[in-house]
Parts: C-alpha cells; sequence; structure tokens
C-alpha cells in the first residue's frame, strides 16, 4: 500500500483528465467515449467508498425480511422468488421500504445527479 497519492486521488485525477481535457479537445464519438469513461471511473470512486457498507446493510435488511442467514445475492434470490411466490402481497411494509432504499442506495453510487434531480 502506498501512502500518496492515494487510489482515491489517482482516480480523481484520471477522471478529471478526461472530463475536463480530454474530452473537451475530442469531437464527437471519441468526445463522448471520454465521458463515459470519466463517468465509469466516478461510479468505481463511489463505490470504493461505501459500497461494502450498503452491500451490509442491505444484506442485514433481507436477513430481517426473509429471517433467514445467507449471502446478498443468495438472499436476494429468495426474495424475489418469495415475491414471484405471492408469499408478500404487499401488507407487509418492510418489503416496500427495503426496495425503495435499495434502489435509492443503488443510485446513490451509479448516478446520485439523478437523485438530486428527482428528488429523492
Amino acid at each position: 500500500m502506498q501512502d500518496r497519492p492515494t487510489v482515491d486521488e489517482l482516480l480523481d485525477a484520471v477522471e478529471g483528465f478526461l472530463r475536463d481535457d480530454a474530452a473537451m479537445r475530442l469531437e464527437g464519438q471519441p468526445r463522448f467515449h471520454a465521458r463515459v469513461a470519466a463517468n465509469a471511473i466516478a461510479i468505481v470512486r463511489r463505490e470504493l467508498a461505501g459500497d461494502a457498507v450498503l452491500a451490509e446493510a442491505e444484506t442485514a435488511r433481507l436477513r430481517d425480511i426473509l429471517g433467514q442467514a445467507g449471502g446478498r445475492a443468495d438472499l436476494n434470490a429468495a426474495l424475489a422468488g418469495a415475491i414471484a411466490a405471492g408469499d408478500f402481497d404487499g401488507e407487509d411494509g418492510r418489503v416496500l421500504e427495503h426496495l425503495r432504499r435499495t434502489v435509492r442506495e443503488k443510485l446513490q453510487v451509479a448516478n446520485p445527479k439523478y437523485l438530486e434531480r428527482s428528488g429523492g
């Protein structure tokens, strides 16, 4: 592990270069690709910053709703199966709240500006 620059500082530098320098000097498809790459780096930075905490919170909610242990992927599959089977009929507000919270958390990582624009 190195002291400086940190992973976040390196990603910030590359993101800034792509968005503020490279993209501004390019046109058409290459400009678009530079902006896409800058956005991808921004997503990676946000995931590195908080993905483990959000994943842990999601897993805890799933365990509470389902009343069973397991990993996040297995619990999500179990919840999806239970919803498809009609085991959750909408009267259990925990499921809807969990789904809303999970979508908000995923948007915080993938596209926080969308949440700002939508008031979510």
